[in-house]
């Protein structure tokens, strides 16, 4: 197969970074939509959350809007950000006071995205987003894809 020399990439790194970005806000925007609409199970297990409790449906607007956000690429890292922080107070305010470690306390989603959200903000959004694209502008593995290819 002959592919253009925008899909040849020395490293994987771009698509996987993507990839992470994607998977990572799709899933926790999934949250955000069962506990504000009751799709996917609902929130603890049915229903929704009150409109307007604190936290819960604040959390919920965080994790659908920041969730799609991340995975669509606009505003990665302010979204990714604010998620984190969003996951952390999340863990100590309702979780941490039970048992000290996440295995023990049921915190390990929160543990998880958290992480996970504070290293796509230190990364950005990468090559393959929608941001970079509305900008218009090459990214690093657009450069290095053409670098890569052969001379014509």
């Amino acid at each position: 197969m002959n592919f253009s020399p925008a899909l040849r990439l020395r490293s994987p790194r771009p698509l996987v970074q993507a990839a992470f970005r994607l998977l990572t806000g799709f899933l926790f925007a999934c949250h955000g939509a069962a506990s504000l609409f009751g799709v996917l199970g609902g929130a603890y297990g049915g229903g929704t959350v009150p409109v307007l409790q604190w936290p819960g449906w604040w959390a919920a607007v965080i994790e659908l809007v920041g969730g799609g956000l991340v995975a669509l690429g606009l505003f990665t890292r302010t979204a990714a950000l604010i998620c984190s922080g969003s996951m952390a107070y999340a863990y100590f305010s309702v979780h941490q006071s039970s048992a000290l470690l996440p295995i023990d306390n049921g915190g390990e989603p929160a543990v998880m995205f958290c992480w996970a959200f504070l290293l796509i903000a230190c990364l950005g959004p990468g090559a393959y987003s929608l941001g970079t694209l509305l900008k218009g502008g090459r990214t690093p593995a657009m450069d290095e894809a053409v670098a890569a290819a052969p001379a014509s």
